[in-house]
């Protein structure tokens, strides 16, 4: 199990926002468990932009501003939202082991929504490119 859910969703998301989670334990898992997070807590659009906005600053805090795709962080998100809409799982746990492609197969996943890289494109570093085969509904 990975160290992030030694926290409370409440702790996890507050350290977060504080910059003072430990940079870690923020795994791949950790990030779509903050999607799920502030998507209960705000929504999907507020959701979209709060993440944005503090993964940003995160970041910038631990000295990894490099690795920031906001197009990337967007579609996250989306995806999240995606799965979330066909869940029956009222935690994260639950969530992750119902939909585990959003962990294990995630490259792929969203390599399905894009003609392009958005991996390793530096446009999709700085600005949301949306997908151009199919959409996160």
């Amino acid at each position: 199990m990975e160290k992030h859910f030694e926290l409370t969703d409440k702790v996890f998301k507050n350290q977060f926002t504080q910059c003072t989670l430990n940079p870690e334990i923020f795994s791949h898992e950790a990030h779509l468990r903050l999607a799920w997070i502030m998507i209960n807590d705000h929504g999907i659009e507020q959701a979209e932009k709060k993440i944005h906005t503090q993964l940003q600053y995160f970041v910038e805090f631990v000295g990894a501003k490099d690795k920031y795709n906001k197009t990337l962080t967007i579609v996250a998100t989306k995806a999240v939202n995606h799965f979330m809409n066909q869940s029956k799982s009222d935690n994260f746990k639950d969530f992750i082991v119902e939909f585990p492609q959003l962990k294990t197969n995630f490259k792929q996943l969203i390599d399905n929504h894009y003609s392009f890289d958005i991996f390793n494109s530096e446009k999709a570093k700085t600005e949301f490119l949306a997908p151009d085969i199919l959409t996160f509904d």
